[in-house]
């Protein structure tokens, strides 16, 4: 047991994301499609006994073997693993806020500090050491696409300025990585497979940065459709290449899959609740569906590797 929390890796909170993002649709879908709010509530429950089980995991993982930890967080890759702790705090102010002000505050003000500061982090650490080429994937945008969550979370409660201030930087590193990223898959050597998985993550930023901006602004403008058309573009990106995520071996990468499609569902419910576009109403229920389909693959599978004790071991 001693070794296995040793190997407890940071990219475990992918699986809060996932979850808490499965949350966040039900909760959207009970309000404007009319769902039932049991599933929701039963999710938040689940998502909050997860996200505890998770967050002591990893400090025992602290207590046990810093140096592990240390090495995670100043590996080029799994740096970026870090923002995934803050952003679901980010998540869980946002499925909190109908149920408790005062939670949904403090995950709030305390994920976008870490996050603001994991961001600063991350980037001057590309900066001040030469990255490999090889290095770059879709993961890279975890920590900026938590910058775009801030306004979803905080609006209502913090200042426009302060969220159009964390807007600002998501979107802004969000077209400067993007160019990165491509280039590095379409020049470059493919992916490796357990990473394939993370190219659903080029889902979230636009989709996320609708929902932001439409709560900035409140209403649906041609600004507001470029990012959804921009999100649903990569959605229908990602389907068409189905077949290269046909075979992968389980990885906690897996994960990737659920919190970008929640992202794009959840940008789909707010569209349709502002526009009322048929269209956007079949889509969503389509969402939702695929969303549970690959989300109980996913959960089934690890749950499964799990019981074959083939996660948190040394690679």
């Amino acid at each position: 047991m001693k070794q296995r929390i040793e190997n407890f890796p940071i990219m475990m909170f992918t699986i809060i994301m996932g979850f808490s993002g499965l949350t966040i649709v039900y909760q959207k879908a009970t309000h404007i499609l009319g769902f039932s709010h049991i599933i929701a509530n039963i999710l938040v429950v689940v998502s909050s006994l997860l996200f505890v089980g998770i967050v002591f995991m990893y400090i025992s993982k602290i207590v046990i073997n810093f140096k592990e930890v240390i090495a995670e967080y100043s590996h080029p890759v799994r740096i970026n693993f870090f923002a995934t702790f803050s952003i679901s705090l980010l998540l869980f102010a946002i499925m909190y806020r109908d149920i408790s002000l005062t939670a949904t505050t403090v995950f709030l003000y305390v994920g976008a500090v870490l996050h603001l500061f994991l961001t600063l982090r991350t980037i001057s650490f590309w900066i001040a050491q030469n990255q490999d080429i090889t290095h770059t994937n879709p993961a890279w945008f975890l920590p900026i696409v938590g910058n775009v969550l801030v306004p979803i979370a905080g609006a209502g409660i913090v200042s426009n300025y302060i969220l159009l201030f964390y807007f600002s930087i998501g979107i802004f590193f969000w077209v400067i990585l993007f160019a990165f990223i491509l280039n590095r898959i379409i020049f470059h050597h493919q992916l490796a497979d357990k990473f394939l998985p993370t190219l659903f993550i080029l889902i979230a930023p636009p989709a996320i940065g609708f929902i932001a901006y439409v709560k900035i602004y409140g209403g649906i403008d041609m600004m507001a459709m470029f990012l959804y058309n921009i999100a649903l573009f990569f959605t229908l990106l990602v389907i068409f290449m189905y077949r290269q995520f046909v075979g992968i071996k389980y990885a906690i990468s897996w994960w990737a899959y659920i919190f970008p499609l929640a992202a794009i569902t959840i940008a789909s419910l707010l569209l349709y609740d502002k526009t009322h576009f048929e269209f956007i109403y079949f889509m969503s229920y389509f969402l939702i569906s695929l969303l549970n389909i690959i989300f109980l693959i996913v959960l089934y599978n690890t749950i499964k590797n799990i019981g074959q004790k083939t996660i948190c071991i040394k690679e």
